[in-house]
């Protein structure tokens, strides 16, 4: 049966489907902050591709970081750059369209990570991503002087349900425009932290670092009263700038099942990648490091115009990206 859900996203949608935000949509998105859940694939689908991923996963002799370490937070970032289902997933029309209707018609996708929760583990604390270097304090994304954004635009893909119960997102509407956080800092890394931590009866981390090393305030405190849970069925995503304060709730281990999100980040192609890490070109984060040799942001829609950012074309198995956007 896995197999008979398992589906050709080039050939699933007309050419003529398209995905834009509304006007209602937008002025939503802009006052809170996230707009969602929409719906990628029904939930049996993304289950049968979640279980065919699984075994993709373990085969690394494509991806684009074989000298990342085992264990760390960076073993698994960006396989959509090895990986055909993945490569399908963040071009997908219904997320790169509505991104484009927030970024503006050339947009690149970065990154990708995946985050899961196993039955018991901490929710991820309250944070906010500037510049993507909070772990050293050197930032991975640099924005034009005098943009209106900062960040990384995020698509939360749910590959499983993600009730309150077992590790759903959480935002603070409005907070996207006020950065409580300096990333320059820097924290420290410490895997012992994981899973040990109880801030206001929550257990809370995030992968071995505490976020609040990088409070401006230190006596500030996120009030969670204003937050506001958003759970999703497999196969949905959400859409936030990562500006936004954002959290996940604990596994509480009512099920054995693993929680697991996708989340891939999108810029505009006028952003820098990298730009600080060309003399030593390697990255440092969640316990890890890892070479850019073989790394390139893909162009998801529209045009890139732009010299400054490695780019690629095709996965490294030689599937072309799809820009379903073009212009």
């Amino acid at each position: 049966m896995a197999a008979q859900s398992e589906v050709n996203f080039e050939t699933q949608l007309q050419p003529e489907q398209t995905f834009p935000l509304t006007q209602n949509e937008l002025e939503q998105f802009h006052t809170r902050g996230f707009i969602g859940p929409f719906t990628l694939m029904e939930p049996e689908e993304m289950k049968a591709n979640w279980k065919r991923l699984r075994l993709e996963l373990f085969d690394r002799t494509r991806t684009v970081y074989r000298d990342a370490q085992p264990g760390t937070g960076v073993y698994n970032y960006d396989r959509h750059l090895d990986i055909s289902l993945l490569a399908d997933i963040i071009s997908r029309p219904e997320i790169t369209h509505r991104m484009a209707s927030i970024l503006g018609p050339d947009v690149l996708c970065w990154r990708s990570e995946f985050f899961p929760k196993y039955p018991g583990d901490e929710g991820t604390d309250w944070h906010q991503v500037d510049t993507f270097g909070g772990a050293d304090g050197i930032p991975h994304i640099t924005w034009p002087n005098g943009s209106d954004f900062g960040g990384a635009m995020t698509a939360w893909i749910a590959f499983t349900d993600a009730s309150p119960e077992m590790s759903c997102m959480q935002f603070m509407p409005g907070t996207q425009r006020t950065m409580y956080f300096d990333e320059s800092k820097g924290m420290h890394y410490d895997p012992k932290k994981e899973n040990r931590k109880e801030i206001n009866g929550v257990l809370r981390g995030f992968f071995g670092y505490d976020w609040r090393e990088l409070q401006k305030d230190p006596n500030w405190t996120p009030d969670e009263s204003q937050a506001v849970s958003m759970p999703c069925r497999a196969g949905q995503f959400l859409i936030f700038p990562t500006t936004l304060m954002h959290a996940s709730t604990p596994h509480s281990a009512r099920t054995k099942d693993i929680r697991l999100a996708l989340a891939a980040r999108y810029v505009p192609t006028s952003v820098k990648l990298y730009d600080n890490m060309k003399e030593s070109n390697t990255v440092k984060e969640l316990g890890g490091t890892y070479s850019l040799d073989q790394y390139g942001a893909v162009l998801v829609s529209g045009r890139n115009e732009y010299t400054h950012n490695r780019m690629r074309s095709h996965t490294t198995r030689g599937k072309e990206f799809v820009n379903s956007n073009s212009r």
